[in-house]
């Protein structure tokens, strides 16, 4: 084997017999490395200035707020909304055909009960006001076998349901299933 002709950069290092040559990074890759290390502390001290905006934690803050004024919780319909929805004839049968679709082999399509809990009595597990029965419809109740329909119903496809479950309230079944939870306000 030919050695090399700068035998300065060869490094004393010797590993069954082949020396390392030590080839030095270009001088702009490591000013660029520094360089990084710089802004990573300035970037993890959420340093006001740079960039544009109070700082990254404060743009998340107010990027999440943001969201959820956007997003309320109830799909987008306060309880106003959802009893007007209630008053109206196509939003029930909307949320009649979803719910005989969907929660009719739980709950039976009249309402009375069957695995799931009498939808037709004043005695409700989670609380039977709108927005209550809204919370148990989009997010579900896994604890008892209840999955969350807000991720496979669109948010529109949840309110008919809901304004078409508060109707059935007094609807008096047949055979219904014996009250669970507390009586809820009218």
């Amino acid at each position: 084997m030919a050695a090399p002709k700068n035998d300065s950069h060869l490094i004393a290092h010797n590993y069954d017999g082949i020396q390392e040559y030590d080839n030095p990074l270009p001088r702009w890759w490591v000013y660029l490395f520094y360089a990084t290390i710089i802004f990573s502390v300035a970037y993890l001290f959420n340093v006001p200035g740079i960039g544009s905006g109070k700082g990254r934690v404060a743009n998340y803050e107010a990027d999440v707020a943001a969201w959820k004024r956007a997003h309320p919780p109830t799909g987008g319909a306060t309880p106003e909304q959802l009893a007007a929805l209630a008053a109206d004839p196509s939003a029930l049968a909307d949320g009649k055909a979803i719910f005989a679709a969907n929660c009719a082999s739980c709950h039976r399509a009249d309402g009375g009960g069957m695995i799931g809990p009498n939808l037709a009595d004043d005695a409700w597990i989670h609380g039977g006001t709108l927005a209550d029965i809204h919370k148990s419809i989009d997010q579900g109740v896994l604890a008892k076998g209840m999955p969350n329909w807000g991720k496979l119903l669109r948010p529109e496809q949840v309110n008919a349901v809901t304004a078409y479950v508060a109707t059935l309230k007094g609807s008096n079944p047949a055979n219904p299933k014996a009250p669970e939870g507390v009586p809820s306000a009218p």
